[in-house]
């Protein structure tokens, strides 16, 4: 009796544990072979670990830690536990430019495509939106194509990014995640990092636009 083909594990996902990577870590969990969260030193990251997990585990997959305190390391942003009161707003709001931490997008990819090469993996894989592109650079289309040809130019096994969300809204993530059966209550956004999220922030606002309709989240506003 002909054996089906194994399907292969060649990514390692970054995953925040938030809505957006945990859709596409349900969606693509069969070729995930690690996923690799950045405790970095922000406001929310606790919170982040402990969904991204929870997550993990549930699809027995394999989970790690990265430690990198960027506060020790000069970075400035409102989202570091150095800086300021997270602000209130959308993305697109010119005041969320506080909440950017320079470059992270560039770090996390650096250090996780190593890690892939180390494991035999050859893509990696981030959960970056469209909804990302006002504010944050290293979110942009332009900018992963670009990493994603360095990253294969300094690999042995030529490592790429996958990024399947860039051109896709908060709601468009959403709905695919309603559709496969994502549990976005185990999922974490709030980037004041509180128990609950706090309904506010840049992360909130879009969180509940995305998930407008079948949104279990609680709220303090």
């Amino acid at each position: 009796m002909p054996q089906k083909n194994k399907i292969m594990k060649d990514i390692v996902i970054l995953y925040s544990g938030g809505m957006d990577s945990s859709v596409a870590i349900y969606k693509h969990a069969e070729r995930i072979r690690l996923a690799v969260t950045f405790n970095y030193g922000s406001k929310h990251n606790l919170r982040e670990i402990e969904y991204a997990a929870r997550n993990c585990k549930k699809l027995g997959i394999e989970h790690h830690v990265i430690e990198i305190d960027l506060n020790k390391m000069g970075f400035v942003s409102d989202l570091l536990k150095s800086g300021g009161p997270i602000p209130n707003g959308h993305y697109e709001d010119q005041n969320m430019i506080k909440t950017v931490v320079p470059f992270r997008n560039g770090i996390m990819l650096s250090i996780a495509a190593g890690i892939a090469e180390s494991i035999g993996c050859d893509k990696l894989m981030i959960s970056n939106h469209a909804g990302d592109h006002a504010i944050y650079p290293d979110c942009r289309e332009e900018f992963i194509e670009t990493m994603s040809k360095a990253i294969s130019l300094g690999t042995y096994n030529h490592c790429q990014i996958l990024a399947p969300f860039t051109n896709l809204t908060k709601r468009e993530i959403g709905l695919m995640g309603k559709e496969i059966g994502v549990p976005f209550e185990d999922t974490y956004s709030c980037y004041n990092g509180q128990e609950i999220h706090c309904g506010t922030c840049g992360t909130c606002t879009e969180r509940k636009e995305g998930l407008a309709g079948f949104d279990p989240t609680v709220y303090l506003k």
